[in-house]
């Protein structure tokens, strides 16, 4: 229990049951966007939980988003869980798919993101616990869960996510701030 009141300084979503059932098929189909995110999620696992963190030395959760998006995606997004929440589209929570942002309030002031993996879990930076793994059917995340958001367009999850998108050329970096980090 110590590890689920976890949080980046009541919705229910899916019952136990039926994650269950995806559970039960060890054989059940990965699909590419979901290994890219769980091969970025073992990279980053264990790394300690850092307000204001963007390395493997320390990273938050907002930090953890924004960098698995860039680094797996090519994607910016906002450093903040607040401007995140504000990126793509809504999306209700039994219509998840791998690569969406779930966003939970841990308490009047705090909010919390993560990244949806498929069957039923998402991954986080966890105050307690760093980077890991944890189940949206855990009693504390059901009861802090917000909304989700969808950031991967469609055409990036079903045509381009099954082979690696190749690197843009590097250019010259920009003195122009844009907000992104």
């Amino acid at each position: 229990m110590v590890v689920a009141l976890t949080g980046c300084k009541g919705v229910h979503l899916v019952t136990s049951a039926g994650y269950a059932a995806l559970d039960a098929a060890e054989d059940r189909e990965v699909s590419p966007i979901e290994q890219q995110l769980r091969d970025a999620e073992a990279q980053w696992r264990g790394t300690p939980y850092r307000w204001g963190g963007l390395s493997q030395e320390g990273i938050d959760c907002s930090g953890f988003v924004m960098t698995v998006y860039q680094d797996v995606f090519d994607l910016p997004l906002p450093r903040t869980t607040l401007a995140q929440v504000e990126t793509g589209e809504a999306v209700s929570a039994d219509a998840l798919q791998a690569g969406d942002l779930v966003f939970f309030r841990t308490s009047r002031r705090t909010r919390h993101v993560g990244i949806y993996l498929g069957a039923g879990e998402f991954a986080h930076a966890s105050t307690s616990q760093g980077v890991m793994t944890s189940r949206l059917d855990n009693a504390y995340w059901q009861k802090t869960y917000w909304t989700s958001r969808r950031i991967l367009p469609t055409a990036l999850a079903e045509t381009e996510a099954a082979a690696p998108r190749p690197r843009p050329s590097k250019k010259p970096p920009s003195t122009r701030r844009t907000g992104w980090r």
